[in-house]
């Protein structure tokens, strides 16, 4: 993101400094000079240094390399999309007054809603009107108090017209007679006090906002706009249709960023009434970073107070830090990998990091095939990387007992090929513990264990199967000596619906069970019953307690950093 440096304020601190000791010797003045000019280059280094916070409003301007007019048959082509469209009804629904809390806790009520909710991006519109996108300005809806949607997935191109769109920064403009709310990928993003983006700015105003930073071609995106009549305190006789709709690719953007905490949708399925002891009645998520390759293994610097978090794809940690609208960096490269042949590997970085009892950082290393520590000075400490003699797969998630003992799961989601890989050495997918320096196997009866977590008393021993036909959490007792022993299955979540497998995993210290599950993130009492599952616009494959307290939860999910405050404290390093 460019820096922008007030050059007025500058000049005119020199001319008041010249001003004022023009008798100084030459030599003085010389020295003085330096000194400004050193101190304005450090000004520059500590700018150039700190991720400046933007919101998605913030769009790129000026003319684009690129532009798809989605409201011609030729563009629409160009994307491979369809646009769909479907009015609104206005229904009656069960809600609660507001409580002693100022959250919807008090006495049963009726409110008003609408359907259908189509923002999400897994919305069935197959039933929906086709409509030809050189209608889009027909009039549409009820009219007066009215409202509708219109949605279709695009699939990015190669190229617009001989330009190379691929990791350019795609902007989605419309314009919707009277407003408008734009849904990318499921995510309805705001900020407070934001002007325009993916709510409409004003009377009959553009909305333009960023839908990816750094997109791909062959990469599918879904767009839903949600159109109202207006102004809504004085309906008018008129109808909605929309003006504009065109993708427009600017080359040359910065990604990935971190963004003015935004707070994004959120559905929480309870399950049982135990989950409001969690769950707060008004739960919010804020997204905090955004245009990341794929986002993993986060945890908590408690004396730093800051978050580490994973791009396995991109070979990178990045450090997070909340205070002020955010700041991103990063923090290591080449987290994972450093060979010659790192182009055909889809996650060659790190993934899983924790800290020891010491504070030492631990990262699972997925194309070194091992685990290693930092120490104090930066020197690498490798604790695990072979078997029998036999190189590691590519070491997924990770934890510590507090005696110092480290547990880590190693399925090969990290190699090129997975399973069919030529470089995967060990004929099975384990869970691995290190103890006085000692590797042992103590479990192999997962095909792809991933996450891994203990019970707050360290009793037992969590282990989540990253596997499409066994979508199971196993529980074992562990031993004094690292061994595990008397295996159960904890929860089954074959059935559900959704196409995710299981993946990371936390506990709070209640000792509830948080689980990168089909759909969103589970929770499952100590006993094994689910109380409810949290789902965020995008899919949470990992996540770690954060913040002084302990009760905000960190999100990786796919190409963002999100939080969550919640009512309970979790267990962390």
């Amino acid at each position: 993101m460019p820096l922008s440096i007030d050059l007025s304020l500058v000049r005119a601190w020199a001319i008041q400094f010249n001003r004022a000791h023009r008798e100084a010797s030459i030599n003085a003045s010389m020295w003085r000079l330096r000194f400004a000019a050193a101190f304005i280059f450090g000004a520059l280094v500590f700018l150039a240094g700190r991720a400046l916070a933007e919101t998605n409003a913030d769009v790129p301007t000026g003319k684009p390399d690129a532009v798809i007019d989605l409201a011609t048959k030729e563009g629409v082509d160009l994307v491979k999309g369809q646009w769909c469209y479907s009015d609104t009804k206005i229904i009656q629904v069960d809600f609660k007054a507001a409580g002693p809390d100022k959250q919807p806790t008090g006495k049963p009520i009726k409110t008003y809603d609408f359907t259908p909710h189509a923002g999400g991006v897994d919305f069935d519109d197959s039933k929906w009107e086709k409509i030809d996108p050189t209608t889009l300005d027909a009039r549409r809806s009820t009219g007066r108090l009215c409202f509708n949607w219109y949605r279709i997935n695009i699939t990015i191109p190669p190229s617009v017209n001989d330009v190379d769109v691929a990791s350019a920064t795609a902007v989605f403009e419309t314009s919707i007679d009277d407003y408008a709310e734009v849904w990318v990928d499921g995510e309805l993003s705001r900020a407070l006090g934001q002007s325009g983006g993916s709510v409409v700015k004003g009377w009959n105003a553009p909305n333009r906002l960023i839908i990816n930073r750094s997109v791909q071609p062959g990469q599918k995106i879904q767009l839903a706009i949600f159109g109202v009549n207006g102004p809504l305190s004085n309906p008018p006789t008129n109808y909605i249709y929309m003006r504009e709709a065109k993708l427009e690719f600017y080359k040359g953007g910065l990604v990935p960023v971190a963004i003015t905490p935004s707070e994004v949708n959120v559905e929480v399925i309870r399950k049982d009434p135990a989950i409001d002891a969690i769950v707060p009645p008004n739960p919010k998520i804020f997204k905090l970073a955004e245009g990341f390759k794929f986002t993993e293994g986060p945890v908590w610097d408690r004396k730093g107070g800051f978050l580490l978090f994973s791009d396995p794809n991109n070979n990178t940690i990045y450090k997070y830090s909340p205070e002020g609208n955010g700041q991103l960096a990063v923090f290591r490269n080449k987290s994972g990998y450093e060979g010659a042949d790192i182009a055909e590997y889809g996650q060659p970085g790190s993934n899983g990091l924790t800290f020891d009892p010491q504070g030492r950082l631990t990262i699972d290393q997925h194309g070194n095939h091992r685990v290693v520590r930092v120490e104090p000075d930066g020197q690498l400490t490798v604790l695990a990387d072979k078997f029998e003699g036999k190189r590691l797969n590519s070491p997924n998630d990770l934890v510590y007992r507090s005696d110092g003992t480290l547990y880590f799961t190693d399925p090969p989601f990290g190699l090129p090929k997975f399973f069919n890989d030529p470089r995967k050495e060990l004929p099975f997918s384990g869970v691995f513990a290190v103890k006085d320096g000692k590797l042992q196997l103590v479990m192999k009866d997962f095909t792809g264990p991933n996450g891994i977590a203990f019970s707050p008393d360290e009793k037992y021993l969590y282990v989540g199967d990253w596997d499409e036909k066994k979508k199971v959490v196993m529980c074992y007792e562990v031993e004094p000596d690292g061994s595990l022993k008397n295996g159960k299955l904890f929860f089954d979540m074959t059935k559900a619906p959704g196409e995710d497998a299981l993946d990371g995993m936390k506990v709070d210290k209640a000792g509830n069970l948080y689980v990168s599950g089909p759909g969103g993130l589970w929770i499952l009492s100590p006993q094994g019953k689910h109380l409810g599952t949290i789902i965020p616009p995008k899919h949470p494959h990992n996540f770690a307690w954060g913040d002084a307290d302990g009760k905000t939860l960190y999100l990786c999910a796919k190409s963002g950093l999100y939080r969550m405050r919640l009512n309970v404290e979790g267990v962390r390093p």
